[in-house]
């Protein structure tokens, strides 16, 4: 099976399938992503893929090659 190349913030990289949630890979890199509601609505786990804004409590991973992983900085959050 296909592996991804997730490159988290502070130089971290790994590896993981797609389909994998982001919650679980971020877990399986030693990598901390907030959390509130587990459901969608509340924004605390927000972080950038390759730009994209993505809620990660509800996301998976995508089929893709590469992914840059930032975190999202709301300035009203």
């Amino acid at each position: 099976m296909k592996k991804v190349k997730i490159n988290w913030p502070n130089n971290k990289s790994s590896h993981c399938s797609p389909g994998v949630e982001w919650l679980k890979a971020a877990y399986n890199a030693n990598i901390d992503i907030p959390t509130g509601c587990l459901g969608g609505s509340c924004g605390a786990c927000e972080i950038e893929v390759n730009g994209e804004v993505v809620r990660a409590c509800i996301a998976s991973v995508p089929e893709e090659n590469e992914l840059n992983v930032e975190f999202f900085s709301d300035p009203y959050w």
